[in-house]
């Protein structure tokens, strides 16, 4: 068994009552992975995100495209959910909007991709528990930066251990609270520390260099997912995710056009932001303005939203960037009653 397969055994699968789940369409039962040859895998492990105590948003990516297929649930209490088509459009990512569950109840998810055939492939099974209506206690792990300043995967020192430490506390949901990627943070091999130890960093051709085509920005967040510790802890607890600025470059703004020299393809950050937050919300499970349209993939949906946890807990996720003013000088005494709200460049 894998380190990941032994991270989701250790949850148990308490079954779905009928009715737990609105199904977007009727499916067959997920096939035996052994019986499918060609199968669609699943590269980057699977994630929930944005549960409350009814709904919830799965994410998955497939090695080639496919139709995204959830089962919830077991025995005569499942539900098979199919979801919309992962195309190159959307870089093998699909969601699927899951509705109607019941409140403080554990959720099992088994997800797949199913081809044009309907075989479908790999599965791999997300954990979730919805949010009880009257919680004895609410557990949460937060953290932002992940990657940053060229401290990438170091496999010698067993990867991300950050997140190992936090899926160990068994948290009831993580919240990612920005710098999700390091897009203008390049990489290398080796990095030699002050006292002379040398950092090995796994590099990736999307991580060696600034982001500014829409393929390297998705390069950096598939880079993330490529560490066992957080593959692990995103199919075992569920994210609630908003953006700063390193999902596009350091302390931008809205109309800003960099003199960075290392941006050679692109410079203009409105440009380089709406390749960034495609890839981010590919990338996060986040619910879609298209979520119930199953065949046309997805369009960007508010980063800032609320996250509803019962009646004593709301979760306000903010969008740090969009709507950002420029930025004015530190030693500035004074500054336009409309930029005076994000004069911090932090």
């Amino acid at each position: 068994m894998t380190q990941l397969g032994r991270h989701l055994d250790r949850r148990t699968l308490l079954q779905v009552g009928a009715g737990g789940v609105v199904a977007l369409g009727a499916g067959p039962a997920l096939a035996s992975p052994a019986l499918v040859r060609g199968r669609i895998d699943l590269t980057s492990g699977v994630q929930t995100g944005d549960v409350t105590t009814r709904s919830a948003v799965t994410w998955a990516r497939a090695s080639r495209p496919g139709r995204l297929v959830a089962r919830v649930g077991s025995g005569r209490s499942t539900r098979v959910v199919r979801g919309p088509w992962a195309t190159a459009e959307t870089d093998f990512t699909a969601k699927i909007a899951l509705d109607g569950l019941a409140p403080g109840r554990e959720y099992a998810v088994e997800l797949a991709f199913e081809d044009g055939d309907g075989n479908l492939g790999e599965r791999q099974t997300a954990r979730f528990s919805t949010a009880a209506v009257h919680p004895a206690r609410t557990s949460f792990v937060w953290t932002g930066d992940t990657c940053g300043q060229g401290w990438g995967i170091n496999e010698e020192l067993g990867g991300l251990l950050g997140y190992r430490a936090m899926h160990e506390t068994r948290p009831d949901f993580f919240i990612h609270a920005g710098d999700t990627i390091y897009a203008d943070g390049p990489m290398v091999a080796e990095v030699v520390e002050p006292d002379g130890q040398v950092w090995r960093n796994l590099v990736t051709e999307e991580v060696s260099k600034v982001a500014e085509t829409l393929t390297e920005f998705r390069g950096r967040h598939n880079y993330n997912l490529l560490d066992h510790n957080v593959r692990a802890m995103y199919a075992d607890v569920p994210v609630i995710a908003q953006w700063d600025d390193h999902e596009t470059t350091n302390n931008w703004w809205p109309g800003e056009v960099l003199e960075d020299p290392r941006y050679t393809q692109e410079r203009s950050v409105d440009v380089l932001a709406a390749r960034a937050r495609q890839a981010w919300q590919e990338y996060m499970p986040i619910a879609d303005a298209r979520a119930h349209r199953r065949d046309h993939g997805f369009a960007p949906a508010r980063i800032y939203r609320k996250v509803e946890r019962g009646p004593q807990l709301d979760v306000f996720c903010l969008d740090m960037r969009t709507f950002k003013d420029e930025n004015t000088p530190a030693s500035r005494r004074s500054a336009p009653a409309s930029s005076v709200r994000s004069r911090s460049t932090g």
